[in-house]
């Protein structure tokens, strides 16, 4: 069974255990999903701190598991590969990033919206295509609560930041997807991943999966990692670069 490497282990921990705190004080009324998830930020419920609490929050526990056996999976050699400090520095980057291009995405489409729908409250149920007939700066009570309910949880965007990350670093590294039959290099499998994910942007934008912020983590994965790596190269000016395709030839 593969190691676990320092941070790939405590950031594992750290996930399960917020999953297990959100279900047991969900049963005492205590919404965490509400206090730590990212909400939109021109609603009430909006907190800079959310930028960062809710990469360790998730919906259900297939959306843990899968987003924690990536992170199994991929993690740990890109924490190998990058030292643990900087390792942790880009799952947030990727983190925050993500989520700053869901809060963009989110922000055009209320710069946007003409209708929306809203709680009756002599019926308590939806009501349908509810017009937007106020100022964008004197929100109605009817129009917060649905900006309210825009709220993005779970570590998907750093998770694609790795999997942009593994996909650089070791580009020719095969690796068996199902249900494909044959093998396929790493780069090609995480530019497959990015167009599956702007296709699903485009064709169900209201899914009610961050395709943005997905594409926003592997964005700021790709910026930092150029950025270091150019940053390495004026460092050992005078030496050889050690560049992706030799971190390849070394694992």
């Amino acid at each position: 069974m593969r190691s676990l490497t320092p941070i790939i282990k405590n950031l594992l921990i750290i996930n399960v255990l917020m999953f297990a705190a959100t279900f047991v004080l969900g049963q005492r009324g205590i919404d965490l999903d509400k206090m730590l998830g990212l909400h939109f930020l021109l609603s009430h419920d909006f907190m800079p701190h959310q930028l960062v609490s809710y990469m360790f929050m998730h919906g259900s526990f297939m959306h843990l598991f899968l987003n924690m056996f990536a992170l199994w999976m991929f993690g740990g050699i890109i924490e190998q590969t990058l030292g643990p400090k900087r390792f942790l520095i880009y799952y947030f980057v990727c983190g925050i990033g993500a989520g700053l291009c869901q809060e963009l995405a989110q922000f055009i489409h209320y710069t946007t919206l003409d209708t929306f729908q809203a709680l009756d409250a002599s019926t308590g149920e939806m009501v349908n295509a509810v017009s937007v007939s106020t100022s964008r700066g004197e929100i109605t009570a009817a129009l917060q609560d649905y900006i309210n309910s825009w709220n993005c949880v779970g570590a998907s965007g750093s998770i694609y930041g790795v999997l942009l990350a593994f996909g650089m670093y070791y580009p020719n590294e095969r690796m068996f997807i199902i249900p494909i039959p044959i093998p396929i290099k790493a780069k090609y499998f995480v530019i497959g991943y990015a167009v599956i994910e702007v296709m699903e942007m485009l064709t169900q934008p209201g899914d009610g999966v961050g395709h943005v912020a997905h594409l926003g983590g592997m964005l700021f994965g790709l910026i930092l990692i150029l950025l270091w790596r150019r940053w390495d190269n004026r460092r050992k000016s005078g030496t050889v670069y050690v560049t992706f395709d030799s971190y390849n030839r070394g694992y």
